[in-house]
């Protein structure tokens, strides 16, 4: 049984480097964190250690294939709505933009938001700068978002009336 194989779109976002103190010196080892997607709505992220930089990119990358997860994109391009997500010290804002904006991001929410293939958004990052909270808060931002779609199916809508709602009109007031 063969599975496709996608082509990822891999970021590396950060390395840094540890020395422990042994009887003969110092040992180094790496660690490294990597943004993996499929530029289509999946995204992934994962950490790894290793003696050498590569080692440690490539447990990274195979942590952050499984570890994917499904966001819901508005017209391929942005989010659906605004959301904020927090981690620690750590609290970004993501906003929707029109066509045409870009990626107006920096650090290593770009990387996160590029992998995903998100075309034009805004973003804040208020608190530390740390790269591997910053993922996880844009991460926790990205879980909390929900397409017309579900939250229809959850009021007991259809999805029609709720976009009209979501553009200052009401349903009644096209009839």
């Amino acid at each position: 049984m063969s599975r496709e194989e996608v082509a990822y779109i891999e970021k590396l976002v950060a390395i840094n480097r540890v020395a422990k103190v042994v009887k003969g010196g110092k040992r180094f080892s790496f660690s490294a964190l990597v943004v993996v997607g499929d530029g289509k709505g999946r995204v992934g992220f994962g950490s790894g250690k290793a003696r050498e930089v590569v080692g440690a990119v490539k447990k990274a990358t195979e942590r952050a294939k499984r570890f994917m997860i499904r966001i819901p994109m508005r017209e391929g391009r942005t989010l659906h709505h605004d959301v904020i997500g927090r981690f620690g010290a750590e609290k970004v804002v993501l906003r929707t933009a029109e066509s045409g904006t870009g990626i107006i991001s920096g650090g290593a929410m770009r990387a996160v938001l590029e992998a995903m293939g998100i075309q034009d958004v805004v973003t804040k990052c208020i608190g530390s700068a740390n790269p591997h909270n910053m993922v996880r808060a844009t991460f926790k931002a990205l879980k909390a978002t929900w397409s017309p779609k579900v939250i229809a199916a959850k009021r007991g809508m259809r999805v029609g009336d709720l976009i009209a709602r979501r553009n200052g009109s009401t349903a009644k007031s096209r009839d």
